[in-house]
């Protein structure tokens, strides 16, 4: 695709510049890219009302078109106006979790594109709390179609630097607000059927999910009809860093020398404090034990030993317990495109 030049404006997280946010609005509704920082991760965002800039958002991150993007909006009455269908539980899911990392799966309307669902007849629609992205949904006064804002199937981004390496010459701006707090994508949740189920899991859990929603939620990765994704982010290759990734449920040290043994440069990722103390010739990243932590910081590990250059990355599998469930998720996707790459 045809280079560009890529500003990159730094924004304060909790009072963004007006100026600034009217500029990057601008860029949006003239059909351009913007990145922005969400609570998740940040965003490659295009007007989700115009098909031909919503097209770019594929070319610039190399993303097959069967795969649906999340549309922003800027509370929930607007969410409402872009969905064909409403149900009671979907206001009750946006009543206690919005602003915030929930996706609503929901029968769309004809003002949404096919090009943003992928021809499907359902749409993924979120308010997210971080100040930046509600200033910029507020000026720019339309929805805003935005996945991670990197080269598919890699690493999400959870700095502008990310934004900047994967994909800077191909989009217009980045908002610079610093490292997004929460680093793991939203939960989807489908409310489209007799009760919700989630298709991807996120920072809201099933539970939490079920005492708002009143009823049972499920878990379920939903099938491509006719190559088409009803939820994002649900590749089986999908979170990978550019070394191949393996997983050790226990004590990484062996593994690690083993492959050190092969002539594999490696980096580990282990959660404090490490069960074995630094192993000669890898480069380590210690992350909290608390889970919530754990995710703000993992993917800025993982883009961390690939900037180092490792060749092969080595995580301690968290425990498999509920607070773990989504980044067990992220990482076994992530292990798995690792896998086929050899």
């Amino acid at each position: 695709m045809k280079e560009r030049t890529t500003a990159i404006e730094r924004v304060d997280a909790r009072a963004p510049d007006e100026t600034v946010i009217a500029r990057a609005a601008a860029i949006l509704r003239d059909g351009g890219l913007v990145a922005f920082p969400t609570e998740t991760v940040y965003g490659l965002g295009a007007n989700a009302l115009d098909a031909d800039a919503v097209a770019r958002i594929f070319t610039a991150k190399g993303r097959p078109t069967g795969n649906p993007l999340i549309v922003h909006v800027a509370d929930a009455a607007s969410a409402a106006r872009f969905a064909s269908q409403w149900p009671a539980v979907a206001e009750r899911l946006a009543t206690r979790f919005w602003p915030g990392p929930l996706t609503i799966v929901v029968r769309r309307t004809a003002a949404i594109p096919d090009v943003v669902t992928g021809g499907g007849e359902t749409v993924g629609l979120r308010v997210p709390s971080h100040p930046v992205a509600l200033a910029l949904l507020r000026q720019a006064g339309l929805p805003i179609a935005a996945p991670s804002a990197n080269r598919s199937e890699r690493v999400s981004p959870t700095r502008a630097e990310h934004v900047q390496r994967s994909l800077g010459g191909r989009i217009e701006l980045i908002l610079d607000a610093g490292p997004t707090p929460g680093g793991l994508e939203s939960t989807v949740v489908d409310v489209t059927g007799s009760d919700p189920v989630v298709f991807r899991p996120g920072p809201i859990s099933r539970e939490a999910l079920e005492a708002a929603a009143g009823c049972p939620v499920s878990y379920c990765v939903p099938r491509r009809i006719d190559g088409v994704s009803r939820s994002p982010g649900m590749a089986r290759r999908h979170y990978a860093p550019r070394a191949r990734l393996r997983l050790c449920d226990g004590d990484t040290a062996e593994l690690c020398r083993s492959r050190t043994r092969a002539g594999r440069s490696v980096g580990r990722i282990v959660r404090h404090p490490p069960a074995t103390p630094e192993i000669e010739g890898v480069r380590s990243v210690v992350l909290p034990a608390d889970s919530v932590a754990y995710a703000a910081k993992l993917y800025a590990a993982l883009h961390e030993l690939d900037d180092a250059g490792v060749d092969e990355i080595v995580v301690e599998l968290p425990p498999d317990r509920p607070e773990w469930f989504a980044i067990r998720d992220r990482l076994m996707r992530a292990e798995s495109k690792s896998a086929s790459d050899g």
